[in-house]
C-alpha cells in the first residue's frame, strides 16, 4: 500500500527547522529560492546539502555557477522567507545583498551565510540533493533564527 502523500507531508511538517534562502548568479542573472532541505553533511570536507525541485528554474542556474549560497534567515525575515517561496520573476531585485567571494549573492540581515561550490548531485526522486563544498562562511552573533514548524514561524526561546 502506497502511503498517503498527506500523511506524509503532515507528519514531515513536526519536523521544526531553520530557513533558508539559497542564492546564486551566473552571467548577471540572479536568483534565489526559499529550502526547507537543508543539513549539515560532512566537517571534512566541510560539506553541506541542499535540496531542490527538479521543476526549479533556479536548478539549471546552480549548475551554471557551480557554486551558490545559503543564507540563515534571521528571525526578522519572514518577509524574506515568504518572497523567495513565490514564483516571482525577479526575486532579487528590491532585495538588499552583497556579492560573495564565489560571486552569489549573499542576503543582508542574515543569521549566517555559507558560500559553497557544488561539489556533487544524486538524484532524490522529484529533488536533486545538492552536495555544496563551503568555502567562506559569515555568522552574525547578534543575531537569532528564523524557526518553522507546522507551517508557522516562530522564535528561538532559551531553556
Amino acid at each position: 500500500m502506497a502511503l498517503d502523500t498527506t500523511a506524509f507531508r503532515h507528519a514531515l511538517a513536526h519536523f521544526g527547522s531553520g530557513v533558508t534562502v539559497v542564492t546564486m548568479a551566473h552571467n548577471g542573472e540572479r536568483s534565489g529560492l526559499t529550502v526547507s532541505a537543508f543539513c549539515s553533511l560532512s566537517l571534512n570536507p566541510p560539506y553541506i546539502l541542499v535540496c531542490i525541485d527538479k521543476s526549479s528554474n533556479t536548478l539549471g542556474l546552480v549548475r551554471a555557477a557551480k557554486c551558490f549560497a545559503v543564507n540563515i534567515l534571521s528571525e526578522e525575515q519572514i518577509t524574506l522567507s515568504n518572497h523567495f517561496a513565490s514564483k516571482l520573476p525577479d526575486k532579487l531585485d528590491s532585495i538588499p545583498f552583497r556579492d560573495g567571494t564565489l560571486g552569489s549573492p549573499l542576503l543582508d540581515g542574515a543569521l549566517a551565510n555559507l558560500e559553497c561550490r557544488l561539489a556533487n548531485e544524486v538524484d532524490g526522486g522529484d529533488h536533486m540533493i545538492l552536495f555544496g563544498e563551503v568555502m567562506e562562511t559569515h555568522v552574525d552573533e547578534s543575531k537569532s533564527p528564523l524557526l518553522y514548524f507546522t507551517g508557522h514561524y516562530g522564535k528561538f526561546h532559551s531553556i
